[in-house]
């Protein structure tokens, strides 16, 4: 399309806008657009902002390519008549709605609880920002066949997003994912949404939910007496202006930790997060104040959740007495180790017991698993497909735990997403509990090590923007598929597996068998030497993921750092040799 008919279609689509019946602000604006600004006016309505299959996501302001009250709108309407459908034989259909901090939360949260008002089905509306963990936990607790939170993760201030769940607690998949998007691509008209609230079906909850949710995860402790005899352990936590304020500095002293110490600037909430340049526990420097205030006070743990409070990033002292920030791949397995020593100790694994983690995630885990003789599950990236293993194995099988490289984690089933708050608590009581046999945290993590082998990860992320960035990430994926290296590093490609044809390779072997997860575009090649490579295309942003997972046997603790080197050169040369910048 050329860009003199780009911009007839956009300002056709403005002047659209300009006749639904919406506010005058609203209107001021596009105005404003149409007369001052052609670029933003092209961002903001050359396309409908998409609802994917886990919900939307974008910048905030006006127009049919933002998130706003009006698209907001038209997704739950969307929503609400595919409920209806549904669930059409019920008396009474609920749904539960929380928020975080993020500018314009609040407001998202009550347009989509009138709307669904509206419409007939009884809302359950938190009083304020709250985890999204908690929703996930609220929504089978009151028995709600949907879910709706408000948050954008740990995208920047100018985003905010719109989460759905279903009646299990877990983010919809298939088939209700694309029944729902097929439900929203009807709306045409922002005139096509109930508005006018009826306030008799909306209920306010906030503290009774909270005090149900945190016992729960309180029950999930596994070294009571441990946390007795170092309750004074120094914690350092930050919200980093998000929904963990509240509920994490109440379980730890719920479970009776006395020295837990906050970033007074960060319990702020806020959606501008002013102290950071990003809110993602990933980034070191996103807990950047809790590591002074750690270093200041002498502490043995900093823990730091993103604003919706279901992923937390985890800081430890090494064996220098360093602060270092445990990677996603390096927490998952100390917890799930953790959980399996425990679950052995107090005689508790019946056979019967699993866990779960995604491909991408790294294989220290499945050693682990193996070596307790626990069930294993592998799913495609996602929380959500975790929680669809869980949703199966209801009532015959007994999910421990489980996690993903993301820094998101999950214990127990009374939660079916990633859960910072049930995090927090359960790296405190590792803590605790390394603390009453003579270690620490990191201490754990080289034990694994000397056990397992030492596995180190690396995420490169590509960014191909536009068309031109779109054609050439299903390019390389193209020739990756079509052309696949018979060596990488000098190590021999044993297996390769295809998640969007649905097949394994073995190239010794010669034999293919089926893969039986949903079909996705990733490619993985395990090499002879124990490397694994993956490649996946973002489904969210305009980006192209390479994961590469080495590993060495390491004899000695002593050889730690010089093992980490030879990881690290390893993984950069089989980085060279794919050709990734």
């Amino acid at each position: 399309m050329s860009e003199v008919n780009l911009l007839e279609k956009v300002k056709n689509e403005a002047n659209k806008w300009l006749n639904y019946n919406i506010d005058e602000e609203s209107k001021k604006q596009i105005r404003y657009l149409l007369e001052n600004d052609e670029t933003e006016l092209i961002d903001s309505f050359y396309k409908n902002l998409e609802f994917g299959t886990g919900g939307l996501r974008g910048i905030m302001g006006v127009g049919s390519n933002r998130m706003n009250i009006y698209t907001v709108g038209m997704a739950t309407q969307g929503l609400c008549n595919y409920l209806l459908k549904e669930f059409k034989s019920y008396k009474e259909i609920k749904i539960a709605i929380a928020h975080d901090s993020r500018n314009n939360s609040r407001l998202f949260a009550e347009k989509t609880a009138e709307i669904c008002s509206a419409n007939d089905i009884k809302v359950f509306l938190f009083e304020d920002l709250r985890p999204t963990p908690e929703l996930s936990f609220a929504i089978r607790h009151l028995g709600c066949q949907s879910g709706v939170v408000i948050t954008a993760s740990h995208n920047p201030k100018e985003y905010n997003g719109y989460k759905t769940y279903w009646e299990d607690g877990g983010q919809i998949i298939a088939p209700h994912d694309k029944n729902i998007i097929n439900e929203v691509l009807k709306i045409k008209s922002v005139d096509e949404v109930k508005f006018n609230a009826n306030k008799e079906l909306i209920s306010i909850i906030g503290k009774e939910i909270d005090e149900v949710y945190i016992d729960k995860l309180l029950s999930l402790s596994l070294s009571k007496e441990a946390i007795k005899q170092n309750s004074d352990l120094k914690i350092v936590y930050t919200p980093i202006h998000g929904t963990g304020v509240k509920l994490v500095p109440m379980i730890l002293k719920k479970m009776g930790f006395t020295n837990v110490y906050n970033v007074p600037e960060q319990d702020i909430s806020d959606g501008n997060f002013p102290t950071v340049y990003s809110p993602n526990p990933e980034e070191a420097a996103a807990l950047s104040m809790a590591m002074e205030k750690a270093k200041t006070i002498d502490a043995e743990i900093v823990m730091g959740t993103d604003p919706d409070a279901d992923r937390v990033g985890i800081i430890v002292r090494n064996k220098q007495g360093e602060l270092v920030l445990l990677n996603g791949n390096q927490a998952a397995s100390i917890l799930i180790y953790y959980l399996l020593l425990k679950w052995s100790e107090n005689k508790k694994l019946t056979g019967k017991e699993y866990i779960v983690k995604t491909i991408v995630t790294t294989e220290l885990i499945t050693d682990i698993a193996e070596s307790f003789n626990v069930e294993h599950f592998h799913v495609l990236t996602g929380f959500k497909y975790i929680a669809d293993i869980i949703k199966q194995n209801e009532g015959k099988k007994v999910f421990i735990g489980g996690g993903e490289e993301s820094y998101g984690y999950l214990v127990g089933e009374y939660v079916r997403d990633k859960d910072a708050v049930m995090s927090c608590a359960m790296f405190a009581e590792i803590a605790a509990w390394a603390r009453s046999n003579d270690k620490t945290m990191f201490d754990i993590l080289l034990e694994i090590y000397l056990k397992f082998g030492m596995y180190k990860e690396k995420l490169v992320s590509l960014v191909k923007k536009g068309k031109s960035g779109s054609d050439e990430i299903k390019q390389i994926m193209n020739d990756f598929r079509d052309n696949p290296p018979d060596k990488i590093n000098n190590s021999k490609v044993l297996i390769i597996h295809d998640y969007l044809t649905g097949k394994t390779k073995n190239l010794e072997t010669r034999k293919e068998t089926n893969i039986t997860l949903p079909k996705s575009d990733v490619l993985q090649f395990i090499l002879k030497d124990g490397s694994k490579i993956s490649l996946r295309p973002s489904g969210t942003e305009p980006k192209i993921k390479i994961y590469v997972s080495a590993k060495e046997k390491i004899n000695n603790i002593e050889q730690y750092i010089e093992t980490d080197d030879i990881l690290n050169s390893k993984i950069s040369k089989i980085l060279d040799e794919l050709g990734i910048e």
